[in-house]
């Protein structure tokens, strides 16, 4: 069971804004999902502690305390947090705030930035120290090169493979073994997944373990069972695909 919040959706600069960043966080104490929504302010999203995801479009992001994610403002999103996630969120008013990226884009949460934001909460911070600290954050604000993200396919050839594997990303089946499935041949379920993911099958398929690991990692769980959940046979070998895929350890993600 979960908590489900419908929150309306706006269109960019759809409601005027007397704020340049306005902040909010909260730790959820049940599994939560968003519905679909938009905002009429830029969004960035970013974690305490815990992991979550967020959905636009076709993609699924991964949100930790390290790498949020800049909403920008009218695009309609969806998220999901597992129960004891700290988040925050940030709006940003569309006439004192450039968009960062006009699609979604991953934001690293530097130890500046993460400092710039939480001095924003204090209420009795003067009008001068706001508007400097503000212009700050919108100085050190870039994408990050630590995104994690998972295309999800569309077409009915891959929609078997996306769904037994969302649902249990320690299938073992590989390409091989699909393609006698669906009845095709293993080149054309690559091409498929070059076209409509722009990774092959392999990587697409280590991406989505990197993802669902993340959230498993940032609740607590040993790394041995982690490996085990998203289907390797050892933690090094699960250690050694996680580094490839998002260019870090899974410690990373463990909380302190």
């Amino acid at each position: 069971m979960h908590d489900s919040r419908s929150l309306p959706t706006f269109a960019a600069g759809a409601v005027d804004v007397p704020y340049v960043i306005q902040g909010m966080d909260e730790l959820v104490s049940r599994d939560t999902v968003w519905e679909e929504h938009s905002h009429p302010t830029h969004e960035l999203l970013w974690n305490l502690r815990g992991a979550s995801s967020a959905t636009t479009g076709s993609r699924t992001w991964t949100i930790t305390p390290l790498v949020g994610l800049w909403v920008p403002a009218g695009v309609v999103h969806s998220g999901r947090m597992p129960a004891g996630t700290w988040y925050r969120a940030a709006q940003f008013g569309l006439h004192a705030a450039p968009p960062l990226a006009q699609e979604p884009v991953a934001v690293e949460i530097t130890p500046l930035l993460a400092l710039l934001l939480d001095r924003l909460d204090d209420d009795a911070l003067p009008t001068a120290s706001r508007t400097l600290t503000e212009q700050m954050v919108l100085d050190v604000l870039e994408p990050s090169p630590h995104e994690l993200f998972v295309q999800r396919p569309r077409g009915d050839l891959l929609r078997p493979i996306a769904t037994a594997l969302t649902e249990d990303p320690a299938d073992q089946r590989g390409l091989t073994d699909w393609a006698v499935l669906l009845d095709v041949s293993p080149r054309t379920i690559t091409r498929a997944f070059r076209a409509e993911t722009g990774l092959s099958f392999a990587r697409w398929q280590a991406v989505l373990r990197a993802q669902r690991a993340i959230l498993l990692l940032a609740q607590g769980i040993a790394v041995e069972q982690v490996a085990e959940q998203v289907g390797y046979r050892s933690a090094s070998a699960f250690g050694a695909a996680f580094r490839r895929t998002t260019g870090t350890t899974p410690a990373r993600y463990r909380p302190a």
